[in-house]
């Protein structure tokens, strides 16, 4: 499948589209190549694309006055990856994005998205569901953070994204789960009845 056909296929899956309308959104989009290590967005610059994951795995954090960094969401095949709050406001943000994997996304900035709305008006409908689902996973994820222990995070975690697991570092799980590598060593042994 290439990279329209499967943003086509999720879109497809909030609204239904004509060809005259995939071919609109698809024209819009532009292909990026993120190698491992790059970054998408940097701590204190504006985020200027909503950006639809094609191949890859991407996560959104920040670094705190220790150099320890802070996972806040990661990303794979099939999701959407930016910041919000600097996208929609155009103040800096306070996220790095990099790519843990080479990836590959499909941009849209915010006056393409614009545009969309009104030569497709269906797509405000499309953005309104990805909000509210992104509201919906954050007051999650802050709701985890405070009542859940860190063994019902990570047990959480790995019911939730069972193939993301698979392709991240102890060190990015504790970091997203905010516990210490040792710490979800220990958990995996006792969950793992070792």
């Amino acid at each position: 499948m290439d990279s329209h056909q499967l943003i086509l296929a999720s879109v497809a899956r909030y609204i239904e589209l004509d060809a005259r309308e995939q071919e609109i959104f698809t024209s819009l989009l532009v292909s990026k190549t993120i190698k491992k290590h790059e970054f998408l967005l940097r701590q204190g610059e504006v985020c200027k694309t909503e950006n639809f994951i094609v191949k890859g795995c991407l996560r959104k954090y920040t670094i705190d006055e220790n150099g320890q960094d802070h996972i806040i969401l990661f990303g794979v095949e099939d999701w959407w990856m930016s910041d919000l709050y600097s996208f929609l406001t155009q103040n800096p943000s306070p996220y790095f994005v990099d790519a843990l994997e080479d990836s590959e996304v499909l941009q849209i900035t915010r006056e393409k998205i614009d545009f969309l709305y009104e030569a497709v008006p269906k797509f405000e409908r499309f953005f309104r569901i990805l909000l509210q689902n992104t509201v919906i996973a954050h007051q999650r994820r802050i709701n985890q953070n405070l009542s859940m222990s860190a063994k019902e995070r990570y047990l959480d975690f790995i019911s939730q994204c069972p193939t993301i697991e698979q392709r991240l570092s102890q060190k990015q799980i504790a970091s997203y789960l905010g516990i210490t590598p040792v710490f979800l060593s220990m958990l995996r042994k006792e969950l793992s009845g070792k």
